[in-house]
């Protein structure tokens, strides 16, 4: 260890150096690759240097000379303060044997360390460098994985000098990773010269972090590029609040604020952002005049897949409701009387009027909706139209926007049922196997969990519908829509569209004995939900938000399992309003992580950034992942973690659709815990028993349609963890306005 340190006589802490090998990561922030770690400065009798700071990078087992001040923490003592760092390789067979074995390249663990350094001794290093043939010479060390080791030496060493080089601007470890794997050598020369094209080209990298590169290499703040790519991302910004586009004033405004430039300058770039590129010859943005909220004239501003789709997914429809073709013919002057006996005789029950209306609407209609709440026969319908249909050997394909909700379609009519995903065959780049030129073989299409539908996959499953086929959207309008951009089934039920549709409003007997039914349609009418006296509806009050926090985890891991026999990883999912704060779903999952999948030291671990990922952890995708899987992994799929290599540097995920999807180490940001998820992501599923915490701290959004779709999400239990003012906030709340959509208008054909 060196230590060229001292305080001066004043006090003032002056530069040190300090070298040590990285022993263990305590915490790391991937956004900003502030780091705490234990570092062995080879003092003996095991004593570790807590080392704070810029680690971006640094992996356990590396070597490192690292620049800082001391300092001492009140809580923990001594430690040094990072201020840059550069790795130095080990020079000893110890060192080189550790360095090795700490999994930092990929297909070497602590075995093969050990055989290669006894080996070749203190020339290992250079072996792997100069002559990674050589390295067959090793017992157990065959040709494939010689390979393997080389490559995985030549990659690590390259995304390293990536990292050293974005390390000044504090761009976390996997985006580095991201930016090499996706620009290869050319990584640093795309960096300096285009760093925005960084937003648009790597997952991850948004407006905020491209523009903090780009000012680090000395582009221009009011740059003509830099303008651009900030409306691209203010557009961007509103999709992911579900909005199609923005109106021409609203996003002007945006703008200014984001960017701080004048409004000129916004104006002069939108208008050449509308114009078709030199280069592509598209339009960055597409401009518009639509009606707005309150029909007045508005001059709606889109990215370009997003009118694209908008324009596509309202003549698809009305494509489809307008043909001739019909096949599905026999239904045109079917004797409906003995078609609804002969059902009778087959499900044992008669169906309601509002029902029998329904049967008839999806079996006659090219294009049909059905909405409704629980307890009203939304899933007996849909097994009667698909008995019927099926009865006359019609071809029907069954689809939902998640596994969970397949799983269920499946199960409720003894019919395959896939995702939407699936069923179209996604390949990589979001192109779809099956569209207008290849359409799916069916004659009666049924989506379930219809309001899950964004306008992007709307439009592609719309696209592969024959002409003459029916389809049948099937899904409650009063849950929180989509989480992408659009409201499809809201636009297709909209008043004096072309769509016909039937609303189950009554609610079946059976189903009034049920506290859940009955709360779920209490809130939706803005009535305070009854919890006295429920054998599946309870409140535990706790006006504190975090003592809530910690109650919702008591009450999921350990009161619910314990009272009724529920599994806390399978059977119950907690349901937060927000990600953040001490009762969000970000807290939770730590806390609820120790509770159901604590740490042991017999089983190995991966830390990745704030979280730890342990075998048996339940996960979720956050991003639609074109190539993972046999046909893509998307965003809100959840899974458990069934096992985990740190020498091959590998986790796999058996998914809620029974597939094992490896990740590699450096694609864990793709991955999320899910012991609890916000409500909008639990769209689609349904649990068992849910658990939902709902506290002042998530004030601005406690709404109706929130706590409403959380408590739909319910099979048998419910429980409330919270205040009764934040409660009757949820209740009285209804959404503040609609998203920023043209389909319903479209549609009509105004």
């Amino acid at each position: 260890m060196t230590d060229q340190a001292g305080a001066s006589p004043a006090g003032e802490r002056r530069p040190a150096t300090v070298e040590g090998v990285l022993e263990r990561i305590t915490y790391a922030n991937e956004e900003n690759g502030y780091t705490v770690a234990r570092v062995d400065t080879g003092r003996g009798a095991g004593d570790l240097l807590t080392v704070v700071g810029a680690l971006l990078g640094a992996q356990v087992g590396e070597s490192l000379r690292m620049e800082g001040r001391w300092g001492s923490h009140p809580q923990y003592g001594k430690q040094f303060t990072v201020e840059n760092y550069t790795t130095v390789l080990p020079a000893t067979v110890q060192g080189i044997r550790r360095y090795l074995g700490s999994g930092l390249v990929k297909g070497i663990g602590p075995v093969f360390a050990d055989r290669i350094t006894q080996h070749f001794g203190v020339d290992t290093l250079k072996i792997i460098e100069e002559e990674p043939k050589r390295l067959v010479e090793v017992p157990g060390l065959g040709p494939k994985r010689t390979k393997k080791i080389a490559d995985a030496w030549e990659e690590q060493k390259a995304i390293k000098e990536v990292m050293l080089f974005l390390q000044t601007v504090e761009v976390s470890t996997s985006i580095a990773v991201r930016i090499y794997k996706k620009y290869g050598d050319a990584s640093i020369s795309v960096v300096k010269n285009q760093p925005y094209r960084l937003a648009a080209d790597v997952w991850g990298i948004g407006f905020l972090t491209a523009d903090k590169i780009a000012q680090s290499v000395g582009i221009p703040h009011d740059s003509p590029e830099r303008v651009k790519a900030g409306l691209q991302y203010a557009l961007s910004q509103s999709a992911d609040q579900g909005h199609c586009y923005l109106p021409e004033e609203r996003l002007i405004a945006d703008a200014v604020k984001l960017l701080q430039v004048d409004t000129g300058l916004v104006i002069e770039c939108l208008a050449e952002l509308a114009e078709p590129d030199e280069d592509s010859g598209e339009p960055g943005v597409v401009r518009e005049k639509v009606p707005g909220e309150h029909g007045e004239q508005v001059t709606a501003i889109y990215l370009v897949p997003f009118h694209r789709a908008e324009l596509s997914l309202s003549a698809q429809v009305l494509r489809l409701l307008r043909t001739e073709e019909d096949r599905m013919p026999a239904f045109r002057d079917v004797a409906w009387d003995k078609a609804l006996g002969w059902l009778k005789r087959r499900t044992g029950t008669d169906l309601a009027p509002e029902q029998e209306a329904a049967v008839r609407l999806a079996l006659t209609e090219k294009v049909a909706v059905l909405t409704g709440g629980p307890g009203c026969g939304k899933s007996f319908t849909v097994r009667s139209i698909v008995e019927l249909a099926r009865a006359r050997k019609a071809k029907v394909v069954l689809a939902a926007p998640t596994g969970r909700a397949a799983k269920r379609l499946a199960e409720l009519t003894g019919a395959e049922a896939s995702t939407v995903h699936r069923l179209l065959e996604l390949k990589p780049g979001g192109d779809a196997a099956y569209d207008r030129d290849r359409p799916l073989d069916a004659d009666l299409v049924v989506v379930d969990e219809a309001s899950m539908l964004d306008l992007l996959l709307a439009n592609k499953l719309v696209k592969a519908v024959p002409p003459g086929a029916h389809l049948l959207f099937v899904g409650d309008v009063d849950q929180l829509p989509s989480v992408g951009a659009g409201e499809v089934l809201r636009d297709l039920l909209a008043e004096g569209g072309p769509v016909p549709a039937v609303r189950l409003t009554r609610v079946f007997r059976q189903a009034q004995q049920s506290g859940v039914v009955t709360n779920a349609h209490r809130i939706n009418a803005g009535q305070h939900p009854v919890t006295d006296g429920m054998k599946d509806f309870f409140l535990f009050v706790e006006d504190d938000t975090e003592e809530a926090g910690r109650l919702t985890v008591d009450v999921a891991a350990r009161r619910v399992p314990a009272r009724f026999g529920l599994d806390p990883r399978r059977d119950i999912q907690v349901l937060a309003p927000m990600h953040r704060g001490p009762a969000g779903a970000g807290t939770l999952n730590g806390l609820l992580q120790q509770a159901i999948t604590p740490g042991r030291p017999d089983l190995p671990e991966k830390r990745f950034g704030g979280r730890v990922f342990r075998v048996g952890d339940k996960v979720t995708q956050i991003r639609n992942n074109y190539e993972k899987g046999e046909n893509g992994v998307f965003n809100g799929t959840v899974g458990v973690v069934t096992s985990l290599d740190p020498v091959d540097q590998r986790l796999t995920v058996l998914t809620d659709e029974d597939e094992e999807v490896p990740y590699e180490f450096d694609e864990l940001d793709e991955l999320a815990h899910a012991y609890a998820v916000t409500i909008h992501r639990s769209q689609g599923s349904e649990y068992p028993a849910v658990v939902i915490p709902v506290t002042t701290g998530a004030w601005m959004m406690l709404q109706r349609n929130l706590l409403y779709t959380a408590v739909t999400r319910a099979k048998r239990l419910v429980v409330l963890v919270g205040s009764r003012k934040a409660i009757g906030q949820a209740v009285r709340t209804v959404s503040a306005g609609r998203r920023c959509t043209a389909l319903d208008f479209r549609l009509a054909g105004r």
